[in-house]
């Protein structure tokens, strides 16, 4: 009786011998994938950032991530900060990492 409402349990069949070469063999290709896709690109970014963030002189004119422009006053290399001058007279101190880009000399008086 209960049968009809429980089928029964049956062994499953051995997988292949070829089975477990090919889980390797996708294994190792997501790996591939995930490094040329991921993490290759992001580390090379991480340089060119720490390049930029390294270059940075006292009158070089940068955006931040926020999208604020300016020009640099002071730049200490003990310290993670600079001092950015946003208008005449007005100075923001931001952080080095908030750096997004180096404009060209000029690009603020353009604007």
């Amino acid at each position: 009786m209960l049968d009809f409402f429980i089928s029964p349990a049956l062994a499953q069949e051995g997988a292949a011998a070829g089975g477990g070469i090919a889980q390797i063999v996708m294994l190792v290709g997501f790996v591939l994938i995930f490094y040329f896709l991921l993490w290759r690109p992001q580390s090379k970014r991480a340089k060119q950032h720490k390049q930029l963030i390294s270059g940075l002189t006292k009158g070089d004119e940068i955006v931040i991530g926020g999208g604020m422009l300016g020009r640099i006053t002071k730049v200490s290399d003990d310290s993670e900060f600079l001092t950015l001058e946003v208008a005449d007279g007005t100075e923001v101190n931001v952080q080095k990492n908030a750096v997004a880009a180096v404009l060209p000399k000029g690009t603020i008086k353009s604007i």
